[in-house]
């Protein structure tokens, strides 16, 4: 193909009428819109709650077994009754 048989070509295409789109097409399209978006929220709603659920018992487990206490001496029994 040559240049000029390139562009009558490019222009041919240009020039014919765009082609029309199926109305049941953008009804599809929005209702699985709709629904990925739904499925979306609903999904980051369930990883906030599921983020917040751990937090929650991270913090109930240390406080209940204070990991950052040093734990008493098991070696040598207490000094009592001198």
């Amino acid at each position: 193909m040559t240049r000029k048989s390139r562009e009558a070509a490019v222009r041919r295409m240009l020039e014919r009428p765009a082609p029309r789109v199926p109305p049941e097409l953008h009804a599809d399209a929005v209702r699985r819109g709709a629904r990925i978006l739904r499925r979306r929220t609903l999904v980051r709603r369930a990883m906030w709650l599921l983020l917040l659920a751990g937090s929650v018992a991270f913090v109930v487990w240390a406080l209940t077994v204070r990991p950052w206490v040093e734990p008493p001496s098991e070696t040598t029994p207490p000094l009592t009754g001198w």
